[in-house]
């Protein structure tokens, strides 16, 4: 019998309640828009286990094209919040998005610009990295890493 195996990750699921501010973020990231749509109706409702779901969908790539990300705003039932919106890195669950980046001093100066704000510092690793982590709109947390030469 042959064993079934992981072929890739598609993308990875953002809640979100500004969906416009969250999707400018990723733009300005260098996210390109892939397409965006509502959806609703009971195959969604039993899908995700939710009632009476009307949501719309936004769906970004990296300028790669293997790396996405799904923002989704739920219209009903609306979406919940259950702890503060800015928690701190160690906080149990998925907390940040990593991204390579070139010339991370201009991402982080562009971003900050934008609204986005430093968790610390932009730091350097080793000879190998140089990283940062920023804050986006709605506690959304990304992490830079420019490879050193």
């Amino acid at each position: 019998m042959v064993k079934s195996k992981l072929l890739r990750m598609d993308n990875v699921l953002i809640v979100v309640d500004d969906l416009e501010a969250v999707k400018a973020f990723f733009l300005e990231l260098g996210f390109e828009l892939e397409g965006e749509t509502t959806v609703g109706g009971s195959t969604v409702d039993r899908l995700i286990g939710l009632q009476n779901v009307r949501a719309t969908l936004v769906l970004m790539r990296t300028p790669d094209g293997h790396g996405r990300i799904e923002l989704d705003k739920f219209h009903t039932p609306g979406a919940i919040r259950t702890g503060p919106e800015k928690v701190p890195v160690n906080e149990l669950g998925i907390r940040r998005i990593m991204l390579a980046v070139d010339r991370i001093d201009e991402v982080v100066a562009r971003l900050l610009a934008h609204g986005a704000e430093l968790v610390g510092e932009v730091v350097q690793y080793e000879s190998m990295y140089r990283l940062a982590y920023l804050r986006g709109p709605e506690g959304i947390i990304v992490g830079l890493s420019e490879q050193l030469k």
